[in-house]
């Protein structure tokens, strides 16, 4: 194909999205198809640059919109925040547990919550002896498929591997608005400690990991990373979950070194919601993003995340929509979940029900399109075996129409997903508290085998559904869980 072609496609495509973005959503007719361009087709540098700014520097650069997020006592209480970044920094490893600690909500807006009593840090090394005398004769030699099967059957082939705890944006139901508490860089996971982590777990049976954060692209050895995941046998599937913000100029070497799908979050497309959401500038670099991955990854491999708030962006569903139309993208819309200081309001939750009426019914009206685009007619897909998005597509739409439903129709009862945490903790619930450190026991000396045996005794207390809490409501009145950036998205 001529490359003059395929960029002046690209200046099309760009075009309209920004004039969506912003005041004037113009009609795309004709969009070409092709999203499989090579490396060698498509070249283009880039001189963007967004620079990183961590916790600490200038939080409340943005105010926090009233209409969205919970009211802030003029004196905040900072006291939890600063324990436990002691506790993070402590030079005792054992002594680290983020769930041992009970947020501190606005009562303006979240309800007073009870103090959650604290739970006793989970030891690794406790946790080997017990996994020896259960299940020590099956690791004898090699870690094998059991290593990763839970007690209700459940085989987990999904590693979800957080790279950091920085983000350059400062998303309201990511990031707490007073910051969170950042580990030095060496309680995080090294290179090498990723790599053998993801040697175990692939021994284990898992082919699929998704990178993510933080923000991942501030990692400066993503590529040998990514490289490295996707020279394991049998790995089928390297991803990463991002804000886009810079991912246009990291795109050739990370699909050099074997990257094969994209999630970039995005949770509106006007400007000024943007920034009112993310405490930053940026959608122009996230819309481009959204572009240059669909023209440089393979077709059906590209998705925006998209949390729906109802009086933030569920005015905005079929605008998405309409963006699967014109490019080769799946569009995700995510019921809002609780974590730690996110502001979670029932009253601003907005269900898959609701999502669907606003996407399909003629009684919406305005209330589903910035630009008063009509309802659209779904049908229904077919869903993978263990996938977490129940499927629709529009007809003549190239890309399709998914809903992540944990909180009013959850998914746990096909889970094969596990996480590490950035600091190098075993995750096996997002909604969970529970934690044990594969970081310590590989730097105190554990083998393969012995890290094997605690993965297999950490699956085993996995609860069948949303953490053991029954539903969105216990999970916030738990508020036993890492904010969600520090669990990884």
């Amino acid at each position: 194909m001529n490359l003059n072609k395929i960029m002046s496609t690209h200046v099309l495509v760009r075009s309209a999205l920004v004039q969506h973005a912003t005041s004037e959503i113009g009609v795309i007719d004709t969009i070409r198809k092709s999203s499989s361009h090579t490396l060698q087709q498509r070249k283009r540098t880039t001189n963007d640059s967004f620079s990183i700014i961590n916790s600490e520097d200038s939080i409340n650069r943005f105010d926090r919109p009233d209409e969205f997020s919970p009211k802030v006592h003029k004196q905040k209480d900072m006291s939890r925040l600063v324990e436990l970044r002691k506790r993070l920094q402590s030079d005792d490893p054992r002594k680290v547990k983020l769930s041992n600690f009970s947020a501190k909500q606005s009562a303006d807006s979240i309800g007073q919550q009870q103090q959650q009593p604290q739970t006793p840090p989970t030891s690794w090394r406790d946790v080997l002896a017990t996994a020896r005398k259960l299940y020590g004769e099956e690791f004898q030699q090699e870690p094998n498929s059991s290593m990763l099967t839970d007690s209700f059957s459940r085989r987990h082939s999904y590693l979800r591997i957080s790279l950091g705890e920085r983000c350059n944006l400062r998303c309201l139901y990511c990031m707490p608005h007073d910051g969170v508490p950042l580990q030095p860089e060496e309680k995080l996971l090294k290179a090498d400690e990723i790599d053998r982590l993801v040697a175990l777990f692939t021994a284990g049976g898992v082919n699929k990991v998704r990178l993510t954060g933080g923000e991942p692209l501030l990692r400066q050895d993503l590529p040998q990373i990514v490289a490295s995941i996707a020279s394991r046998p049998n790995m089928e599937s390297v991803g990463i979950t991002t804000n886009g913000i810079t991912l246009s100029r990291h795109l050739p070497s990370l699909v050099e070194a074997g990257l094969t799908h994209a999630n970039i979050s995005l949770d509106t497309l006007n400007d000024s919601k943007f920034v009112e959401i993310t405490r930053r500038k940026g959608l122009a670099q996230v819309l481009r993003s959204i572009e240059d991955a669909c023209a440089m990854l393979p077709e059906g491999n590209v998705k925006i995340n998209c949390v729906v708030m109802k009086g933030f962006n569920d005015v905005e569903l079929r605008d998405f929509v309409y963006m699967s139309k014109v490019l080769p993208v799946d569009i995700r819309f995510i019921e809002w979940m609780p974590f730690n200081d996110n502001g979670w309001n029932k009253d601003r939750f907005f269900s898959y029900n609701e999502m669907m009426k606003r996407i399909t019914s003629d009684d919406a009206g305005e209330m589903s399109s910035l630009k008063g685009l009509g309802p659209f007619e779904l049908r229904r897909l077919v869903d993978g075996a263990n996938d977490t998005t129940k499927w629709w597509q529009v007809a003549g739409h190239e890309g399709r129409l998914g809903f992540i439903t944990s909180m009013t129709e959850h998914f746990c009862g096909t889970c094969n997903r596990v996480r590490l945490t950035a600091d190098g903790q075993l995750k096996v619930c997002l909604f969970g508290s529970t934690e044990v450190s594969l970081r310590d026991a590989m730097r105190e000396g554990a083998n393969d085998a012995d890290l094997a045996l605690i993965v297999r005794a950490a699956l085993q207390k996995k609860k069948f559904a949303l953490g053991g809490h029954g539903n969105a409501e216990g999970i916030k009145k738990a508020n036993d869980n890492r904010p969600m950036i520090l669990i990884g998205g």
